[in-house]
């Protein structure tokens, strides 16, 4: 009969005994597409004729994924508290384009911590209004959705969001996918 073996202690800060780092480490190795979500910013005050008018906003996600055929249904993951989980639980109309392997540099844009107005960086992008959300959709892109947001749930740091597919479409069938692999954007080889 073996004995049990002694129980190791749990690093200081994680119940479960896994650190950041490990975690970090751990899901770096899983290979993901690159997608930048798109929606627009309604006026702060929509009663004053001199406020700016709908302001376009964009973030970087790789944790975006297919949920259901019937319905169409993705879910996209936002850190809790960013601008675009704040806009998303206000104003439920979104878009995803999926990034080809030659929009590395849309992808950096978007993901930066501390980076300016997103207004300078939709500047020089080529991009097209989606027709029910009017979210841009970038040009050159592999695909492009736009959704309703249909259910948000809180997942640690992060809120979950899913969302019903409103028009889907493949406007470039040229390139591979922009990927996301051990911290670094990756193309298929």
């Amino acid at each position: 009969m073996k004995t049990p073996s002694p129980i190791t202690p749990l690093p200081p800060g994680h119940a479960e005994g896994v650190s950041n780092d490990e975690f970090r480490a751990a899901m770096s190795r899983l290979a993901a597409g690159v997608v930048l979500v798109t929606a627009q910013e309604p006026p702060l005050d929509p009663d004053d004729p001199d406020a700016p008018g709908m302001e376009d906003v964009g973030m970087t996600a790789t944790a975006f994924m297919s949920v259901s055929l019937d319905p169409p249904l993705v879910l996209v993951s936002l850190r809790e508290g960013s601008r675009m989980d704040d806009l998303l639980a206000e104003q439920p109309l979104w878009a995803v384009s999926v990034l080809a392997e030659n929009q590395r540099h849309v992808a950096g844009r978007f993901a930066m911590k501390g980076r300016i107005s997103d207004r300078l960086l939709f500047e020089d992008i080529p991009c097209v209004r989606g027709e029910v959300t009017g979210a841009p959709l970038v040009g050159g892109a592999l695909a492009t959705l736009e959704c309703r947001s249909e259910q948000r749930v809180a997942a640690g740091d992060h809120t979950l969001v899913v969302g019903r597919v409103l028009t889907a479409r493949v406007p470039s069938t040229e390139g591979g996918p922009l990927l996301y692999f051990r911290g670094r954007y990756r193309q298929l080889d």
